[in-house]
């Protein structure tokens, strides 16, 4: 329905409005541009920068647009349009032809809006970020991102130049949300947001923390997909739901895609050849799962994916989001689950990404001593926020949800636990009650395995936690984080200290391999032979048997 004002119809290019609109800092588009009814009259205002002519078409045909500001601003007075009505304008690309995306109504519910605030919109994958759909009978892209420190948002990309001034954001009221649908948009093209911050008036640009694929590394722009594939793992979903894997044998294999195998010419592998390839071994091996080293899209190949920059996509150095989700499936029909290294503490610092998101300490603590890990370089995700919260809460059902994936491995849950962890006295803040525990980072752990189970029944939650924190993996209602299970790291470490003993010596060190059993029982425990111990120097296995090669 065209929207009815009651001021009078604005047809002057000096105005507030429209001089804002041209300079990019209007706070709502939606507000002046599309069209706009006063009493009998009507009146509808497009921006085009660039643009030489513009016609709007009506049911007479189409009539050219009047302009009423050289930057590329045209109105049409006269009877109110039914609605959507189309465009059609000429630059120096030629001639393009598309409906007026300010006259489409709002893309999120009140519902929506409101659980995303509460951090509990779990399902926030199928709103937030970009997708193709169907909005008031016109095919389309929608884009929604939270930014609430900023005073304008737009989404740019090669469909418009990477202009900001031509795609403006509506404001969803005070929750941070800006929406838009770019009507007739094509699955493929690439885009991001960008930015000016309502205090500092600095422009910037940032990717899409919700996209569903990306560029090719060092390229960081996000990219419109679609969900095509055709599961056939439904007798694998089935049975998973009524698996007792706690009285079922478990043998993970973990493997980094990367640089499990690559082709002659030292190229990545495709996810499809990797499937064909990686599930004949595993089978040949014993093996029920793999564990894959993060495949979440990340920036430097050297972190072997654990700075994550695209939380809710596959990595593109493997193919597209359906080929992992052909991958996972093909895995399925080999009988073999398939587990996925999450990392949900931490996030890298680059400028295109999340870090500062909207011009301010948004996903992260403002703090250093709260929100920076200096070890890592890398920014903490700041879990006493509803809507940061909610972002890792949704990423993980996403995972679970539209990749049928079957185990998180989190990594390095001590992190996240600890407001000590790895900081000298002075160089971190006591929780509410003067203790050294994480109690914000507490209730997200135990959430997400709450959720995670009710919704995806026979998924696994493995945890990466390295000190002695009790009931990793008991119940939450008996006070346990939720976990499924933990990783034994002291089982691990005894083990390969016995390991590197001369077999001479080794009868002195018998209780390397029996201390394990005085807490065996005291969590699920898996026991792992990780990547951390044969990486950084570390050595192989083989390499720390004693003796010469022949004797190892």
């Amino acid at each position: 329905m065209p929207r009815h004002d009651s001021t009078m119809i604005d047809l002057s290019g000096a105005s507030a409005d429209c001089l804002a609109i041209c300079a990019a800092r209007h706070p709502d588009p939606f507000a002046w541009l599309g069209q706009h009814v006063v009493g009998q009259q009507s009146v509808r205002r497009a921006f085009l920068p660039d643009a030489f002519r513009v016609e709007i078409q009506t049911p007479k045909g189409w009539i050219a647009m009047e302009p009423i500001h050289s930057d590329g601003v045209f109105v049409h007075q006269g009877e109110a349009l039914p609605l959507p009505y189309r465009l059609r304008w000429e630059d120096r690309h030629g001639l393009h032809e598309h409906y007026d995306p300010y006259v489409f109504g709002p893309v999120l519910g009140d519902l929506e809006i409101y659980l995303f605030g509460e951090g509990r919109l779990y399902e926030a994958y199928h709103h937030l970020g970009a997708h193709r759909h169907r909005h008031e009978g016109v095919d389309g892209v929608s884009f929604v991102v939270w930014a609430p420190n900023a005073e304008r948002v737009s989404v740019v990309g090669d469909f418009n130049d990477w202009d900001g001034r031509i795609h403006p954001m509506r404001a969803r009221g005070l929750s941070g949300l800006w929406e838009l649908f770019v009507p007739e948009l094509a699955v493929g093209e690439i885009y991001k947001f960008e930015m000016r911050h309502r205090d500092s008036g600095v422009v910037f640009v940032k990717t899409d923390p919700y996209a569903n694929a990306f560029e090719l590394r060092p390229s960081t722009a996000a990219r419109v997909v679609e969900d095509n594939h055709v599961w056939t793992d439904q007798s694998w979903m089935a049975a998973r739901a009524g698996h007792d894997w706690q009285h079922a044998p478990m043998n993970i294999y973990e493997v980094h895609l990367g640089s499990w195998q690559r082709d002659a010419a030292g190229h990545f592998l495709s996810y499809a050849t990797l499937a064909e390839r990686l599930s004949i071994y595993c089978k040949d091996m014993g093996y029920t799962h793999i564990e894959l080293m993060p495949v979440m899209e990340h920036p430097l190949d050297e972190s072997w994916g654990y700075q994550v920059s695209g939380y809710f996509a596959p990595t593109s150095r493997f193919g597209t989001p359906d080929d992992f989700r052909a991958f996972v499936d093909h895995f399925h029909q080999a009988g073999i689950g398939v587990l996925l290294d999450w990392v949900p503490g931490h996030f890298p610092r680059d400028d295109w990404g999340l870090a500062r998101f909207d011009g301010t300490a948004l996903y992260e603590h403002a703090d250093p001593r709260e929100g920076e890990h200096s070890d890592w370089g890398t920014y903490i995700f700041n879990f006493g926020r509803n809507e940061v919260r909610g972002f890792l809460l949704a990423n993980a059902c996403y995972w679970a949800d539209s990749f049928h994936i079957d185990g998180l491995r989190v990594d390095a849950v001590a992190s996240l636990l600890y407001r000590d962890y790895s900081r000298p006295e002075g160089e971190w803040i006591p929780n509410q009650y003067g203790g050294r525990e994480n109690l914000e980072a507490i209730d997200f752990l135990r959430e997400m395995n709450v959720v995670l189970n009710e919704r995806h029944p026979g998924i696994l939650t493995i945890a990466e936690e390295s000190t002695s924190w009790p009931m990793v993996s008991r119940p939450t209602y008996v006070g346990g984080l939720g976990f499924s299970m933990k990783w034994n790291m002291g089982w691990m470490n005894d083990t390969l200290a016995y390991l590197e003993q001369d077999p001479v010596y080794r009868r002195f060190h018998q209780n390397d391999l029996t201390f394990s059993q005085l807490y065996a029982y005291t969590e699920n425990f898996v026991l792992p032979l990780s990547h951390d111990e044969v990486v950084h120097g570390k050595r192989s296995l083989l390499d720390k048997m004693p003796g010469d090669a022949w004797q190892r």
